[in-house]
């Protein structure tokens, strides 16, 4: 879909500069390398050389940047200390936390119901039952050290960036602190592009970080969503077998 939008604006005469990060540590990546006993690098690797190889066969061009969250953690303490100075973020037990409720413009983005913020937010990776936590909605900066899991050392302590963080600070590190077009699956809508935008405005003072939304729809299959959870996955590698690549951009 990106791909398509980006040919095209570049069709009309718009210079384009397009930035697509590679989370490539994140609570996914960590638990499904306990679960397949892999090194949790090398398996990100591995998914990122096999999503980039079958961009590639689909005739998708390579973005300007493609940055890894391991390369930005740097970048990510100095947004964190601005949104603790500010109110919006707390320490607790060595971890971070955005504070919600300190944002009254928080859901703006998404206009999700404030009576479906947390129900989403839990169906998506929040922890609820966070004992550090202030409210069960705030959400993770940076996550203390566990047993098992890689860290980097940090004002507050050992441990790793949160999802959130991550894509907020590669995007206004990369784009700017207004962005022309942000975009991503539907399901990115909330709470991660809410967040990301919480936090990237608490630092700006702008009231927006995005000036145009793009949210693509799931790709559905046999009646149902097509995703890792499910298992009902059809690889772009086995279609490539049978049918060009155009007719697979087409068909999806």
């Amino acid at each position: 879909s990106f791909d398509v939008l980006i040919r095209y604006l570049e069709y009309r005469g718009y210079p384009v500069r397009y930035v697509q990060n590679v989370t490539d540590i994140d609570d996914d990546t960590l638990r499904r390398a306990r679960e397949t006993g892999d090194n949790w690098l090398a398996l990100g690797n591995r998914w990122t050389t096999h999503f980039m190889r079958d961009m590639r066969d689909l005739n998708v061009r390579a973005p300007d940047l493609y940055p890894r969250a391991t390369e930005a953690i740097p970048l990510m303490f100095s947004v964190i200390r601005t949104l603790i100075d500010r109110g919006l973020a707390y320490a607790a037990n060595g971890s971070v936390y955005y504070h919600v409720a300190g944002n009254p413009d928080f859901g703006k983005v998404s206009g999700l119901p404030r009576d479906e913020w947390l129900p989403v937010a839990n169906e998506r990776g929040n922890d609820p039952h966070d004992p550090a936590k202030r409210d069960p909605l705030d959400f993770v900066l940076w996550q203390a050290w566990k047993p098992g899991e890689p860290s980097w050392d940090s004002p507050w302590g050992p441990g790793r960036p949160g999802w959130h963080i991550e894509c907020s600070t590669m995007a206004g590190a990369f784009l700017g602190e207004v962005i022309d077009i942000h975009g991503g699956g539907a399901d990115l809508l909330f709470p991660h592009h809410e967040c990301e935008t919480a936090q990237i405005c608490g630092v700006t003072g702008n009231d927006h970080f995005a000036r145009y939304w793009v949210h693509t729809a799931m790709v559905r299959y046999e009646g149902e969503k097509m995703s890792k959870s499910l298992g009902n996955l059809v690889w772009a590698r086995d279609l490539l077998g049978q049918h060009t690549p155009d007719a697979v951009r087409v068909l999806v």
